[in-house]
């Protein structure tokens, strides 16, 4: 398969009649929530794994920042 690039893709893009274009917009904003989705689902796993090894704290702010100061 050939690379396309921006332009192309969006020359493309313009020449789909305007319902398959919204369509697009609709399809392309909902994988976008999707990728949020997963990529904080495994930042909050990979958290709680540091967590229960002992490599992350808890505190309230004034204790990082007494932390920091050190």
């Amino acid at each position: 398969m050939k690379a396309v690039t921006f332009n192309e893709a969006l020359e493309i893009i313009e020449s789909l009649p305007e319902e398959q274009r919204e369509n697009l917009i609709e399809v392309v904003k909902h994988r976008l929530i999707e990728e949020r989705r997963v990529k904080l689902a495994q930042n909050i796993a990979e958290a709680r794994e540091e967590y229960a090894r002992g490599g992350a704290k808890s505190g309230s702010v004034d204790d990082l920042l007494h932390e920091l100061s050190e």
